[in-house]
């Protein structure tokens, strides 16, 4: 049911050409556009006095001298106080072990009497006997233990042959 107009319809070649011919217009104006700025001149400078500049690269320099002689000059005192700790140490160390040996008494072992010699004496006590030791009969079937002052019994069951 077409009513004849409809929005869908195909171009004709009319539309075709006509589409190609506004495309083609545009171009050329955009073209003739840019030709006319393109001759046109940018205006001349002016030759200009260069301006003074001062470069801080002489401060920074000197700072850094200074900063660098500060650091050395720290490093120096602190070591030169590390020294001195260290020889105040050893002196206070010295003194204590002089005090300690004027303090210690030594003692040494009496001399021994060369005019009356030594004798040794035979001692008064019985000489120790020997005795046979008793290990229990092997083949008991009863043993008793004791094991933190408790008494326990084990009872051996062994077949005889």
């Amino acid at each position: 049911m077409c009513t004849g107009k409809s929005s869908h319809t195909k171009s004709s070649p009319k539309n075709k050409v006509e589409l190609k011919d506004r495309a083609d217009d545009k171009t050329k104006a955009a073209a003739a556009k840019n030709v006319a700025k393109a001759p046109a001149k940018a205006p001349a400078k002016e030759n200009k006095k260069p301006l003074e500049f001062k470069l801080h690269s002489g401060e920074r320099a000197v700072k850094r001298a200074m900063f660098n002689y500060t650091v050395a000059t720290n490093y120096y005192i602190t070591k030169l106080q590390k020294k001195q700790e260290e020889r105040l140490q050893k002196m206070i160390e010295e003194e204590e072990i002089r005090m300690l040996r004027k303090e210690m008494v030594p003692k040494a072992q009496l001399m021994p009497f060369f005019d009356r010699p030594f004798l040794p004496q035979r001692s008064s006590r019985p000489l120790t006997m020997p005795k046979e030791p008793s290990f229990g009969n092997v083949n008991s079937t009863c043993w008793t233990c004791v094991f933190n002052n408790q008494h326990y019994l084990y009872h051996i069951h062994h077949a005889h042959a």
